[in-house]
């Protein structure tokens, strides 16, 4: 999700400037050699900043959603140390105990 945001963020990003630096005197532009007027000028600005502001709402999901997950990676990884000394610590017990009563 966090790619997926930061290319929607780009691809809004480079609508916004063809649309600015495409507009002509009159309202109207050349948008990949298509003659448009001031409304689809207009439209092609606004659908960039929706692309934009959602892409950077899945720039974030993604991003606490990484952290998140980090997070949870390095507490299960901790509590499978501990469960493996605490083997590592039962079978020595055992063993021993198995020692003393030959």
């Amino acid at each position: 999700m966090l790619v997926l945001g930061l290319v929607l963020m780009a691809f809004a990003v480079v609508a916004f400037c063809a649309g600015v630096f495409a507009a002509g005197d009159h309202g109207d532009a050349s948008l990949l050699g298509i003659h448009v007027g001031a409304t689809a000028v207009f439209l092609v600005g606004f659908c960039a900043g929706l692309a934009l502001l959602f892409g950077f709402s899945l720039t974030k999901w993604g991003g606490k959603r990484q952290f998140r997950q980090a997070r949870e990676r390095r507490r299960l990884q901790g509590l499978a140390q501990q469960l493996d000394r605490a083997e590592a610590e039962r079978t020595d017990t055992h063993d021993e105990h198995d020692e003393r009563e030959r």
